[in-house]
């Protein structure tokens, strides 16, 4: 049985059209395997840039969704949710 992938949601349609294009990029090699991954994972987050400096300074801590992703990519590594 074939399934569809769940569409993935982003926090605007720029969003969702710029890792459309990241990806193809990707799939062109012009863009290498693990900046694809560190990509993806940015986007699997859907967290903007600033709240991700806030948690790196200590300003603020992950929770909910964001938190139990950041938990598995430390304990199996990133290839677990890309």
């Amino acid at each position: 049985m074939n399934q569809k992938p769940m569409p993935k949601k982003y926090r605007s349609d720029a969003l969702g059209a710029l890792h459309e294009s990241v990806q193809r990029l990707h799939r062109l090699g012009l863009v290498d395997t693990k900046t694809m991954r560190e990509f993806d994972a940015s986007c699997y987050l859907n967290v903007t840039a600033g709240l991700v400096s806030k948690w790196e300074r200590g300003e603020k801590q992950p929770q909910g969704p964001s938190l139990k992703l950041l938990s598995l990519v430390q304990r199996k590594g990133l290839d677990a949710i890309a």
